[in-house]
């Protein structure tokens, strides 16, 4: 059964401190915003690492493809 957005935003907010998560997709293919202060000080590549980690396997067997916009609240807020 593929996951819906509202499940793979549930697991990203769950295991990752997050002051906002948007998730919208078709079961397999999903789009993110994720605003998170643990992205301070962190590359884009750390900060794509950092939701794979909080998606766990689900990336790995349930997830096809996703596009994340990963932002620090001071960021959101300028360009939100």
């Amino acid at each position: 059964m593929l996951p819906t957005p509202e499940q793979v935003r549930a697991a990203i907010a769950d295991n990752l401190s997050c002051d906002k998560v948007e998730v919208a997709g078709d079961g397999a293919h999903f789009e993110a915003i994720i605003v998170s202060p643990l992205f301070e000080g962190k590359r884009l590549i750390a900060r794509h690492q950092l939701v794979y980690q909080a998606l766990g396997e689900r990336m790995k067997d349930e997830i096809h493809a996703l596009s994340m916009k990963t932002l620090t609240p001071e960021e959101y807020q300028q360009n939100g």
